[in-house]
């Protein structure tokens, strides 16, 4: 038996039904007309107007939901009458629905006769799309709009460029900026904020010069309170802080009002340059002009304490107190740190307890200030450890600078083993390899002349990392160089060129002790001098430890050469120098020279320590001996 195509044709009944479904679709968009018996009644609602929210009620809305964008919803714009223009397509695109149905119902808008998008259609569906996070989609409906012939307006082209920005794809819109600036749009003082604002938070800081340089050319765009904001802010963050000063002053000459946030990136410019008055006066002129904010007094706190004047700081927070500004944890962890700094760690404790009702929460930077504190001020051990344990109980979990903190602690009171179960405890909650950790335990366990622990840390820490920190080989160089593996600490010193992990002057110091140590004097000469061409700084102690190695050899002549290069460079000898050259001298028998210098070290307010005087009175004695000097 032959069965026949299936045919929708062949069922009347379905036959009838599609030619009902469009009349249904019909019926759903007409007005409903008053019923029979209610001829005298009012229709009290106003009039359906073009285009607006009022016609796109439910009914247009559930058709769009449940048809998506095609024939049916084309239907009932037809049904409602609805003349496509910027307005509707705007508000159609408002619409929550599916962002697939926006982009295929403004593609089809844009092909309409007698209708084009202008930059507010573009907008709307540009704030749509950043919203789904269809940044390529987006992307292209700004070049889209850029490429248009609609006008775009400097308020447009700033919300195009903040957009971007919140993406991320600055040089997309740096791009679309210089496109629409040279063909279509003035950009205006807004116009250029924003796009400073936008490579502000990006970090770069000299493209807003450059465009500082172009909004000043403009001959319209003058700068306003936000740009001086921006622009003292990147002058700070690159250092150029004379320019920061100077913007600061030309916008005060033009005319405007300095806001808390410039006052304060100027208190950390006259704080790093070592002004402290001058940040102390500008502070007095700010309470004039405006209201200080929680991040002002952070600076101020922090800029005193820098400064080693931390009374002062604690009086200023106390002020700040009184005068109803409310801290936050950031400016009390501030001021937990300068009192531990100043030995104050009883009122520390008493800040750290009055946090509640200040309505801050202490977070793991409180706790570990604290601990480091209590280890700063040589408190016992278990003290700090308590404290960490209260950490724990307190659901603040320790950070990787917790332990580190806890490690150096722990071996600076020569509890080394402790250190280490630290160490396995941060392997076991997963934290990263901290070489800082590492440097303390590989430096305690030197010290501790457990060379070859020393040297199997450092090993595990290179398995781990792929590489190490020039610090951490500095210590392992230094501890080669102390028990005489001299090639070894040669070698790593090499390796770490190798490995692109440039020597610092702590990793070159460390090597030319151990080469002094051994004799090799000659070879920590090179090593100097390769430093020097490598430009790796010197420092004091770089000088001092070639100072040393003549004085134990007793080369008096090229010591004293060295000691007045010292002197006449800018790292002045210090007390260390001064002794080391004595004891040299007066072992060479040069009293005359040895007695000058001792005039001159007191003339700096140095101090000859015991074994320099021992080192005189053995050499004179020995010329007693020979009958070559005779005392009084």
């Amino acid at each position: 038996m032959m069965i026949g195509r299936r045919s929708i044709s062949t069922f009347s009944c379905l036959c009838h039904r599609i030619k009902q479904t469009e009349s249904e679709i019909v019926k759903m968009f007409e007005i409903s007309r008053p019923k029979a018996g209610t001829e005298g009644f009012q229709d009290k609602r106003p009039p359906l107007r073009r285009g607006s929210v009022r016609i796109l009620d439910e009914r247009f809305i559930r058709i769009l939901k449940i048809f998506k964008w095609g024939p049916d919803a084309e239907k009932a714009l037809e049904v409602l009458k609805l003349k496509v223009d910027n307005e509707l397509v705007r508000e159609i695109l408002k619409i929550d629905i599916e962002v697939s149905v926006k982009i295929q119902f403004f593609k089809w808008a844009g092909k309409r006769r007698n209708f084009e998008h202008d930059s507010t259609t573009y907008l709307t569906l540009i704030r749509c799309l950043e919203e789904a996070g269809l940044t390529g989609e987006m992307w292209k409906m700004v070049q889209e709009m850029a490429r248009s012939t609609c006008v775009i307006t400097p308020a447009h082209l700033s919300e195009t460029i903040r957009i971007l920005g919140r993406a991320k794809m600055v040089n997309k819109a740096l791009s679309i900026f210089y496109q629409i600036k040279s063909r279509k749009c003035k950009p205006t003082t807004t116009t250029y904020n924003s796009i400073i604002l936008m490579l502000m938070q990006e970090g770069q800081h000299e493209k807003v010069h450059e465009l500082y340089g172009e909004m000043c050319n403009e001959g319209n765009c003058f700068p306003d309170t936000v740009t001086y904001s921006a622009l003292i802010s990147s002058y700070a963050k690159l250092g150029r802080d004379d320019s920061a000063i100077r913007l600061f002053d030309e916008m005060k000459v033009n005319g405007l009002h300095p806001t808390a946030k410039i006052y304060t990136t100027l208190l950390a410019v006259y704080f790093k340059l070592g002004r402290v008055e001058m940040a102390l006066a500008l502070f007095s002129e700010m309470k004039n002009d405006c209201i200080p904010t929680v991040y002002t007094y952070t600076e101020l706190i922090r800029g005193l304490g820098k400064a080693g004047r931390i009374e002062e700081a604690y009086s200023v927070f106390l002020s700040m107190l009184k005068e109803g500004c409310k801290p936050d944890v950031v400016l009390i962890n501030n001021v937990i740190n300068l009192l531990g700094r100043g030995g104050r760690i009883g009122d520390a404790f008493k800040l750290f307890n009055e946090m509640e009702s200040l309505n801050c929460k202490p977070n793991v930077v409180t706790y570990n200030t604290i601990i480091k504190s209590l280890f700063e001020s040589k408190a016992p051990v278990s003290e700090a450890s308590s404290w960490f344990d209260r950490m724990k109980a307190n659901g603040v979990a320790p950070s990787s600078f917790t332990y580190s903190i806890l490690i150096d602690g722990y071996c600076k009171k020569n509890r080394v083993e402790k250190a280490l179960g630290l160490l396995e405890e941060m392997d076991e909650k997963c934290f990263p390899p901290c070489p800082a950790a590492y440097c303390s335990l590989i430096n305690s366990l030197g010290k501790a002349k457990r060379y070859e622990a020393a040297n199997e840390l450092f090993q595990e820490l290179k398995e781990s990392c792929g590489s190490s920190s020039s610090r951490v080989y500095a210590v392992m160089i230094k501890h080669f160089g102390k028990c005489g593996r001299m090639t070894e600490a040669v070698n790593l010193f090499n390796e770490m060129q190798k490995l692109g992990c440039s020597p610092d002057v702590y990793a070159y110091n460390a090597l030319m002790s151990g080469l002094v140590r051994a004799g090799m004097l000659d070879e920590a000469f090179s090593m100097l001098h390769s430093m020097e061409e490598n430009a790796c700084a010197p420092d004091l102690n770089s000088f001092n430890i070639i100072l040393n190695g003549l004085a134990k050899t007793g080369e008096a002549q090229r010591a004293i050469g060295m000691f007045t290069k010292m002197k006449n460079s800018t790292i002045k000898p210090d007390a260390v120098s001064y002794n080391t050259i004595l004891g040299c001298l007066s072992r060479a028998g040069m009293f005359e020279e040895a007695a000058r210098l001792m005039k001159e070290m007191h003339a700096y307010g140095f101090e000859y320590d015991l074994i320099t005087y021992s080192s005189i009175l053995e050499a004179v004695g020995h010329m007693d001996e020979d009958g070559s000097c005779q005392t009084s």
